[in-house]
């Protein structure tokens, strides 16, 4: 990314992830076994081997200060790299390059670097290599199992054909606090329109008996979960990241539209499965549904993930993978489901639209907040504008996320409640506060305002928009 002739601005970008075992190949010469995957993987065996060698004596090193507390991150001048164990003597590895400025010299020599060092924030990108192990877990399990499965050779194909792809989802330049929080985004409902959705998950669960979760989720916000809430959190993100912008379509298909409804008695049907047969009337579809796994008491189970949405409306039905899905379990799937969700996305679309009326026009937000509730993962931001598959575009000048990241860090070293107040280079204040396991974010642009006025403006936000939360003074 350039910014006028003289420099070139570079952001972080990926150099390398890979996952090794130590004990796979502990003897001279079998240092190679240790590799599950490399990514890139044109790079020289000799150079992987390296790479993993020291990685493998950081880690050992570290060790002898704290046994039960390894080392999480390597800072270099060049890049950054991190450390996850998620299972026992299983390593994952990313490395980051740092974000950089290249100024161009008038007599023909080599431009000059200049790396950020500081610019890359643990928290962050340690918890984007924690979201990488999470995602393969949720569709393959983990590592043991497949290791108890096939040995080695079926645990190295599902990685390499689960990373192949998932890398190149990966966007580190646009990674911040929403990385950090991974909450969910609720779509806040009156009460009616809720029990109407509660009654309508209870009744397709009744008439279905083989479903045994349900989702419910509206404009890419969930409303109803069966689910265990970390199981939630990582299959929320593959929702909205992954799954829903590849299929994205106008909110009301019109009469004339592909998307043609069919009438089921006065019912208008717009459904259609997102996961699984494309068009049920194809003689030659197939009924394969993606697999998930989720925890359970005494470990995980492995289900079918069915995602049948219509217009904005996405119910995901969670079925034992122990059953074989037919043509005749998704046509009456289809039946059943197909008019009522149509039904519920149109009535929480009124509700929406009227509710959005009575609070008057969309414009700017008066306040840039994120707010993040650790308890139910409740994430809520104005800073954030839409998610896409590719990237995340925010509001605020990234060296502002920095902050907020900064402040985080800060929260995290101590239990107590906090405030802090900063008031940043450009004029900006920057207020976090951290108030009984819930954490609010504001910045606001108010160049010549003193502590007391900030702190006002804060009061104001807090009684507008968390009225019925406490935050302590």
């Amino acid at each position: 990314m350039a910014s006028g002739m003289q420099e070139k601005q570079f952001t972080p970008c990926l150099l390398s992830f890979f996952i090794y075992n130590p004990t796979f190949g502990p003897r001279e010469g079998e240092e190679e076994k240790k590799i599950l995957f490399y990514h890139p993987n044109d790079v020289e065996k000799n150079e992987k081997i390296r790479n993993v060698g020291l990685c493998e004596a950081i880690v050992q090193f570290t060790r002898t200060f704290c046994p039960t507390k390894p080392a999480k991150s390597l800072h270099t001048q060049k890049n950054r790299q991190f450390f996850f164990e998620p299972e026992e003597n299983f390593w994952i590895v990313m490395v980051v390059r740092n974000p950089m400025i290249e100024k161009l010299n008038k007599d023909g020599k080599p431009p000059t670097v200049e790396y950020q060092e500081e610019e890359i924030l643990d928290t962050v990108y340690g918890a984007v290599v924690r979201q990488c192990y999470s995602m393969y877990k949720l569709f393959n399990g983990t590592f043991t199992r497949a290791m108890e499965a096939g040995g080695v050779e079926m645990l190295i194909q599902k990685l390499e054909k689960f990373f192949y792809r998932y890398l190149q989802t990966l966007h580190l330049q646009s990674c911040d606090l929403l990385d950090v929080f991974g909450g969910i985004s609720f779509f806040p409902l009156d009460k009616m329109t809720y029990l109407k959705i509660q009654s309508f998950v209870n009744r397709v669960e009744e008439s279905l008996s083989l479903i045994k979760y349900t989702a419910f989720l509206y404009n890419d916000q969930l409303i109803w979960s069966g689910l265990e809430q970390d199981d939630m959190r990582i299959l929320y993100k593959y929702l909205t990241t992954s799954l829903f912008p590849r299929h994205s379509e106008p909110e009301l298909a019109g009469r004339d539209s592909p998307l043609r409804p069919e009438v089921a008695g006065n019912l208008l049907h717009y459904g259609r499965f997102l996961t699984g047969p494309t068009n049920l009337k194809d003689p030659e579809a197939k009924f394969r549904f993606p697999k998930i796994f989720v925890s359970t008491q005494d470990g995980y189970e492995e289900l079918h993930l069915i995602v049948y949405k219509a217009m904005s409306a996405a119910a995901c039905f969670m079925i034992s993978a122990s059953v074989e899905l037919t043509r005749e379990f998704c046509e009456k799937l289809d039946g059943l489901v197909g008019p009522q969700l149509t039904l519920l996305a149109s009535d929480i679309c009124e509700q929406f639209t009227i509710n959005r009326r009575i609070s008057g026009p969309e414009k700017e937000p008066q306040f840039k907040f994120i707010y993040f509730n650790h308890m139910n993962l409740a994430e809520k931001s104005t800073i954030h504008m839409r998610k896409t598959a590719s990237v995340c575009l925010t509001s605020v000048h990234p060296d502002l996320m920095k902050i907020l990241g900064d402040i985080n860090c800060d929260f995290a070293r101590v239990d107590e409640d906090e405030e802090i107040i900063v008031k940043a280079m450009t004029d900006y204040w920057v207020v976090g506060k951290k108030s009984d396991q819930r954490e609010l974010y504001v910045i606001l642009n108010q160049k010549n305002a003193n502590l007391i006025e900030v702190n006002e403006a804060v009061k104001k936000l807090c009684a507008t928009q968390f009225n019925n939360i406490f935050f302590l003074d």
